[in-house]
């Protein structure tokens, strides 16, 4: 992954050069070329769709959409759930909460969990709304959007860029903005002829109150590659082998006829004619002598299906994510033996994890700082972001691990394994409440039972009954 540098000495957020500026976005609008190609590939437009061949001979073209099979899946079993929150320490996060709702912080999530999928990384954007002061969220395509960092070991990040096309359909023009973030300013760059030119570069900068730059970067691996990068060629193959296999057929279809023996026609019209016959009718009259057969290519089907799966089984393998139709998922499976067969895909989503984990600190940070939550962004570490898995869950299994394990762990660690559950401390209040409502309606009928007086109906206790007892106790 190609990390955009420049020399911490020379940076002063409140002057920047608009020519350096222009540069670091002319070398990214260079470098991200390769970057299309991934989006073209999750969109269904693949190499083999170019292909030409012969014009009057069969060219059937077939996409075959592993690439969007794979992100899918990955997308779905890493943020298919939405992250849920809670605080180590005795701070009030429901402020925070609140705005993360109110900025649709889900659905930024799942657009950021897609493209780390496709591109290999993801940006947000975090920004103040213009009709009232509240942090809202927004994501940048990566194809115009990087992170510039100092040269010191540690690339502590200077300013963020986003650069996108401004257009006017109705008169067909076409300007670049590009946007460039501080630490505590934004600045405006006005670009023109497609990222060639800049024009003005904003003298006098924005201020914001976030505290940090409002673009934030997520990897979706060490190497920024997508899940489904590497896996192209074999993509590549896979569509090659069923267009050719479908152009076969076509082939097939279109035989040539042999004669032997016999000609059809004594000239060319009347050959034509009795071309024109035999399509309408398919029947041939030939001499007792002659034969006819259609001249084809021996198509070995069972060796190109063997093929197909291996090639098939390939992508899966090398991406790590699994083929969720394949008959190896089918029927009851048991939790361990899901996991097992998901173990790859387990692995690169643990790595997806740690490194979007980073991403949400900072967002953390600059959503406390815009809300006046000091104490929460000087130790951001404090809330802890819980991922769920979205698989299908066996319930009874899972209702006795945690019935198990009841004196061992807290009841809010065993409530985040719930997929169901989505906040802890509310669902932990709301069993408290119950429970406190139960013993108030259990204390009210003991009182009622205790206090109730005998009925007047009730017959009282014989007379007789009562003077042995009485002639007892004068014994004593």
């Amino acid at each position: 992954m190609y990390r955009f540098t420049y020399p911490a000495e020379g940076y002063d957020e409140t002057a920047l050069d608009k020519k350096i500026i222009l540069n670091l976005i002319m070398k990214h609008y260079g470098l991200v070329q390769n970057k299309y190609k991934c989006r073209d590939y999750y969109e269904g437009r693949h190499d083999i769709l170019s292909r030409n061949r012969k014009e009057g001979l069969p060219d059937v073209k077939i996409v075959c959409n592993h690439a969007k099979d794979i992100t899918d899946t990955a997308t779905g079993y890493f943020m298919g759930n939405p992250i849920t929150y809670s605080n180590t320490d005795d701070t009030d996060i429901t402020p925070l909460l609140s705005a993360f709702d109110d900025a649709d912080v889900d659905d930024v999530d799942a657009d950021n969990a897609q493209d780390m999928s496709i591109y290999g990384l993801a940006y947000e954007y975090v920004y103040a709304k213009k009709d009232e002061p509240k942090p809202a969220l927004k994501n940048l395509s990566p194809l115009h959007t990087f992170i510039v960092v100092d040269d010191s070991i540690e690339e502590n990040e200077l300013f963020g860029v986003y650069y996108w096309p401004k257009k006017d359909d109705a008169k067909d023009i076409k300007t670049w903005v590009a946007t460039i973030c501080t630490e505590h300013y934004n600045w405006t760059l006005n670009i023109d002829n497609d990222v060639k030119a800049a024009n003005t570069l904003t003298e006098t900068p924005e201020p914001h109150n976030f505290g940090g730059i409002q673009i934030i970067e997520y990897l979706n691996n060490k190497e920024g590659m997508g899940d489904f990068e590497q896996q192209i060629p074999l993509i590549d193959a896979y569509n090659t082998l069923m267009s050719d296999r479908v152009t076969d057929k076509e082939q097939f279809i279109d035989a040539i006829l042999v004669l032997y023996g016999s000609i059809l026609g004594d000239d060319e019209e009347e050959t034509k004619e009795a071309q024109e016959e035999l399509r309408k009718k398919k029947l041939l009259e030939l001499p007792a002598d002659a034969k006819a057969e259609y001249l084809t290519r021996a198509m070995d089907e069972a060796g190109a299906e063997t093929l197909r799966k291996a090639i098939k089984e390939d992508i899966y393998n090398f991406s790590h994510v699994p083929n969720l139709t394949d008959e190896n998922f089918a029927g009851n499976t048991s939790g361990v033996a899901m996991e097992y067969k998901l173990l790859g895909l387990e692995m690169i989503t643990k790595v997806k994890e740690r490194y979007y984990k980073r991403g949400l600190q900072k967002r953390i940070i600059l959503f406390c700082n815009f809300l006046n939550m000091q104490a929460m962004a000087q130790d951001a570490s404090s809330v802890v972001p819980t991922f769920a898995r979205s698989l299908p869950k066996n319930l009874q299994e899972l209702a006795n691990t945690l019935y198990n394990m009841k004196d061992l762990v807290s009841m809010k660690t065993l409530l985040k394994q719930i997929p169901f559950v989505e906040d802890p401390d509310a669902e932990i209040e709301e069993l408290t409440k119950q429970k406190e409502e139960a013993i108030k309606q259990q204390q009210e009928m003991f009182a009622m039972g205790y206090n109730n007086p005998p009925d007047e109906d009730e017959p009282e206790e014989p007379e007789e009954e009562k003077e042995p007892k009485e002639a007892a106790g004068d014994k004593e």
